[in-house]
């Protein structure tokens, strides 16, 4: 059976294959979302308003690839290199992608890539560009999962990728 297109946006497509509906990024070539981890062993989480939940969450910092025509070509270390800059105000030089595979199978062809951006150094405030209203998190590795339960009990809503990235930086050391 053919692929159908079921409706379509500024930045996704709606579409039907068979039985299936499923969404597509239509100007990207997927997601990178950064562990960024300071000198002094705090990890750099961002907040933000996320219509889609209704509430406000805390989030490893991340973006789209290639979702401009600036960044057509850009490869995913880079685009974790700019998103986390972007978002942050950390400048990162240089990045490793720890893991790659499907954001949300059953919902979306979207893929993921989670990268590590190292030897930080802070530039600028962050926030985010455009419209975006990031607010910047700091914390202490020791203190991140109480400070995560502390967040979670005033209402906000924890994006579980962040306990992947936190997996990721105890077996590092």
């Amino acid at each position: 059976m053919s692929l159908q297109t079921l409706g379509e946006g500024r930045f996704l497509r709606l579409v039907r294959d068979g039985r299936w509906e499923y969404v597509q990024r239509t100007n990207s070539s997927g997601a990178v979302f950064i562990v960024a981890v300071t000198a002094a062993r705090e990890l750099v989480l961002v907040e933000q308003q996320r219509i889609p939940v209704g509430a406000r969450t805390i989030e490893l910092p991340a973006g789209m690839i290639g979702d401009e025509a600036a960044f057509k070509d850009e490869t995913i270390s880079a685009s974790a290199i700019r998103e986390l800059e972007e978002e942050t105000g950390y400048r990162g030089a240089r990045a490793q992608i720890l893991l790659s595979g499907p954001v949300a199978p059953g919902l979306t062809s979207e893929h993921l890539h989670l990268v590590q951006v190292f030897d930080l150094i802070r530039v600028s405030a962050g926030g985010g560009v455009d419209d975006e209203d990031i607010t910047v998190h700091v914390i202490p590795l020791a203190n991140v999962r109480p400070w995560l339960r502390a967040q979670a009990q005033t209402g906000k809503q924890i994006e579980p990728r962040i306990y992947a990235a936190l997996d990721f930086v105890e077996q590092a050391g």
